[in-house]
């Protein structure tokens, strides 16, 4: 009798054992994937378009194109009447200089038209008012555009204006100071072109850098001041 109650004891703790680690063992867990997001029904707004451009073709820029000075801020006739003022301004070479080009050869006036326009507006209408201003008079005194004055003729309308002045004080009436900032414009624009440093080369010389120049506003003070230097000196200028 005890045999038998001995091995019913341990047939239950067997039993009781297995359902107690049958109650421990968490049941396998199964992971679930994200759904897939929704794909959009057509290009957001800002890359509607984009798949519909075609790059352009690579083809090549001709520099002469590229450059090509056309007028766009002067009206015609005050086009007119700057490149008269250029001709005047800025004549062809002579002496040590011949075989250089003038303003207009250097096509400064399509370049101050081109800087006029992109300049301030106290700038601009200075140009403006002082061209209108030389047409205007040219009419009244010979009867004829400014564009169609002799050389003599225009001297009569400039020459009075001329100032000899320095950067740090430039003339105080309005129309002196266009027609003494118009003369260094044409100046400096001839001077530092392509056409001028060509020439430059061709005479064998370096052709010249930018902003290196000074010239007075009339070529006879140059000279003068030659002969007072000269004279403080004590020598003599041929």
């Amino acid at each position: 009798m005890q045999r038998r109650d001995f091995v019913k004891a341990m047939i239950a703790a067997t039993a009781t054992a297995k359902a107690a680690a049958g109650q421990q063992t968490a049941p396998p867990v199964v992971q679930k994937l994200p759904p897939a997001a929704p794909k959009a029904p057509g290009p957001v707004p800002w890359s509607r378009g984009l798949l519909d451009v075609k790059p352009l073709p690579m083809t090549p820029l001709v520099p002469d194109a590229v450059a090509e000075t056309n007028t766009h801020f002067f009206t015609d006739t005050q086009m007119a009447t700057l490149r008269r003022l250029g001709e005047i301004f800025m004549p062809p070479g002579k002496g040590s200089l011949k075989g250089y080009p003038s303003a207009i050869e250097a096509a400064a006036p399509e370049f101050l038209d081109f800087l006029i326009g992109s300049s301030p507006a106290d700038r601009k209408q200075m140009y403006q008012s002082g061209l209108d201003r030389l047409e205007t008079e040219a009419k009244e005194k010979f009867g004829i555009s400014f564009a169609h004055a002799s050389a003599a003729q225009a001297d009569q309308l400039i020459r009075p204006w001329l100032r000899a002045w320095m950067n740090e004080h430039p003339p105080t009436e309005e129309h002196a100071l266009f027609i003494n900032i118009a003369h260094m414009d044409f100046r400096t624009a001839t001077i530092n072109s392509q056409a001028w440093a060509d020439a430059a080369r061709a005479a064998g010389k370096p052709a010249p850098d930018v902003d290196l120049y000074w010239y007075p506003v009339d070529p006879d003070l140059r000279d003068a001041d030659s002969r007072k230097a000269a004279a403080r000196r004590g020598t003599a200028v041929n």
